[in-house]
């Protein structure tokens, strides 16, 4: 176990910042299974900006490659594109 306040204090955060990213790609693990379920169209493109946004805050706050990001956005708008 650590011995210095600081490091105690780093484990801390280190964990509370884990949990919280965990979370944040869990949802929105199960937001991009939701969209890929969807069959109705209309339905799709509605919850599409909001999977966008998800998927964009993992890359923002470096949780997921931002790289990655962008084919996740790539793959689920032909999806919903081919949707009929």
């Amino acid at each position: 176990m650590a011995n210095h306040k600081s490091a105690i204090k780093r484990i801390k955060q280190n964990h509370v910042r884990r949990l919280r990213n965990k979370y944040y790609h869990k949802s929105a693990r199960t937001a991009i299974k939701e969209l890929r379920a969807e069959t109705d169209k209309s339905v799709a493109e509605g919850k599409l900006p909001s999977v966008f946004s998800q998927i964009d805050k993992l890359a923002k706050r470096n949780i997921i490659h931002k790289n990655k990001a962008s084919n996740l956005k790539s793959k689920l708008n032909k999806h919903v594109n081919a949707l009929a």
